[in-house]
């Protein structure tokens, strides 16, 4: 500019237009800097905008984390490690490998009977055979030997220059509640079922045991007048009041069944002297005995009396009495009680009748079920044995050998 200037004063141009020249020179350069600088505030701030979508970005993605309580992870596909970036998992026992853990060590924690199908879909996956992996396996807890449920999902980040994965990314989830819930679907499903089955059940046999001391009661009744000697007439008459009481037992049992479940009939506690009560019983079945077998008592205590629901505990009794002596044919039937243990009290019934097997003392208690079915009965009777003693507090059971007898024991709360 100087130079410039020098030679404008040289030739004689005047110092207005030298001036102006400046003034444009310097007001071009004011603009160009201007559009610089404007141009370089809207790349910054573009890029502020950028930054504050990444970082909005993360909010959420924490967000979603945390509200899925969701566990993120990657593997290194060349050195087949893995390694947990973010854990919102709720339970604070989860497996969290070391970063760089190897996928052996992480197989190693599946339990036994996941494991190796776990290590096949990590293979499969890492060597490109699948594009996707999803697993749901349960997950050594060590310090207590317990497993949690676990779900994971996972896909191929990168790839390297022949297609082959490189980083695969994942997560993972507990599903303990999901699980539980399952659990409880299906067991709600197959009470459904086996109610469906017992509804069946329940129409086959009760139309068959109701139908049989029916026919015989109509049957015997048709004949009875056309009967003219009197033994023969009181013999009949014999069968018809024996089937009556067949039918009206039947009745009675499905009854209490109903009764029961229906949850609306309440405990009744009475206070009584309970060696009068079994001694009562002895003496009522002493006469449906058959012949040559004794019945007989024997209790724990000279008179004890307790409090319970006298109409439950007699309904238990009547049929476990009832069933010792149908099925002793020889030798003798008890009944006694063990001395009280607190607020307990267990009553028995020893026979020397045939015996149940072992694998049928459990099942004897299921409803409809008969060990023999030429025995007459519904196969209610233990079912509602059991039903009653669970309505008071106590349970039913039984102890028995194959061809030596049996003892049915009843325990109850008393007071």
């Amino acid at each position: 500019m100087l130079e410039l200037f020098l030679v404008t004063q040289n030739n004689g141009i005047g110092s207005d237009v030298l001036i102006l020249f400046v003034a444009v020179v310097m007001l071009l350069g004011t603009i160009v800097l201007f559009f610089y600088q404007f141009r370089q505030r809207r790349d910054l701030l573009s890029e502020l905008d950028q930054l504050g979508k990444v970082k909005k970005h993360n909010i959420e993605y924490e967000l979603v984390l945390k509200a899925m309580r969701l566990c993120t992870w990657h593997i290194d596909v060349a050195e087949r490690t893995i390694t947990y970036d973010n854990d919102y998992r709720e339970r604070n026992d989860c497996f969290v490998p070391v970063p760089g853990t190897s996928l052996d060590d992480l197989a190693a924690v599946m339990a036994d009977s996941d494991r190796s199908r776990i290590r096949k879909a990590l293979d499969d996956i890492c060597s490109g055979r699948t594009e996707e992996y999803h697993e749901i396996s349960r997950v050594k807890v060590t310090h207590n030997n317990s497993t949690y449920w676990n779900e994971a999902y996972a896909t191929v980040a990168s790839r390297d220059a022949d297609g082959l994965p490189k980083t695969i990314v994942g997560t993972s989830m507990v599903i303990d509640d999901r699980k539980r819930m399952e659990t409880a679907l299906v067991e709600a499903r197959n009470k459904a079922e086996e109610s469906d089955r017992l509804k069946s059940a329940f129409i086959a046999n009760m139309s068959h045991e109701i139908r049989t001391p029916l026919n015989a009661i109509i049957g015997f009744t048709s004949v009875l007048p056309d009967v003219t000697g009197d033994e023969e007439r009181k013999e009949l008459i014999n069968l018809i009041q024996e089937n009556n009481q067949k039918l009206l037992q039947i009745i009675d049992d499905v009854m209490n069944i109903s009764k029961i479940e229906s949850g609306k009939e309440q405990l009744v506690m009475t206070n009584f002297e309970l060696n009068d009560v079994l001694r009562s019983l002895s003496d009522e079945y002493a006469s449906k005995a058959q012949p040559g077998v004794t019945i007989s008592t024997m209790f724990a205590s000279g008179s004890l009396y307790v409090t319970t629901d006298l109409n439950r505990l007699m309904e238990v009794l009547n049929h476990l009495m009832s069933n010792a002596v149908k099925f002793t044919s020889k030798g003798s039937v008890i009944l006694g009680y063990d001395p009280q243990m607190g607020k307990r009290l267990r009553i028995w019934i020893q026979d020397t009748g045939k015996g149940i097997a072992p694998e049928h003392q459990e099942r004897i208690f299921e409803r409809f079920f008969k060990v023999d079915e030429f025995i007459p009965g519904a196969g209610l009777g233990l079912s509602i044995c059991r039903t009653m003693a669970y309505s008071m507090g106590g349970d039913v059971g039984v102890e028995s050998v194959l061809g030596e007898g049996s003892k049915f024991w009843v325990e109850i709360p008393v007071s």
